[in-house]
């Protein structure tokens, strides 16, 4: 099981990685290039997605209790002190802009994307490096 929380955790680093080519001048991009905006959409939606896995597969090999909804598996890494507790209430949102990125996207206001969930790219490096620190990786 921590070869595929490993396996994960790559994976999200290189998402990280595009994400952080492909933002630059995002407003510019985003509100003219329609392939840019799918691309910087569905990447922003791989990234929370894989980090909710990811505390799903770690809850799992730590043998926590599977939350009752995405927020509540991120959140329960923070209870059990995988991941600072205030850290993982905060970082669960994550779970919530998931959600809207699959089910209202017709209601993505594109600046905001570019202003604020590129900036939050530093949370996700963070929550890597707690699992990682967490589990010795």
């Amino acid at each position: 099981m921590l070869h595929k929380i490993e396996t994960k955790i790559v994976k999200i680093e290189e998402i990280l990685e595009l994400l952080q080519d492909i933002g630059k001048d995002c407003k510019n991009k985003f509100l003219t290039d329609k392939i840019y905006q799918g691309a910087l959409l569905h990447y922003l939606y791989l990234i929370a997605d894989s980090c909710i896995s990811l505390a799903e597969i770690v809850g799992k090999y730590k043998n926590i209790p599977t939350g009752e909804s995405y927020y509540q598996s991120i959140d329960l890494l923070g209870e059990y002190k995988i991941i600072p507790a205030d850290f993982a209430y905060d970082f669960a949102k994550i779970a919530s802009f998931r959600n809207f990125l699959a089910h209202h996207y017709e209601k993505i206001d594109y600046v905001t994307v570019c202003e604020n969930s590129l900036e939050k790219l530093d949370d996700v490096k963070l929550y890597l490096e707690y699992i990682k620190k967490n589990l010795e990786i």
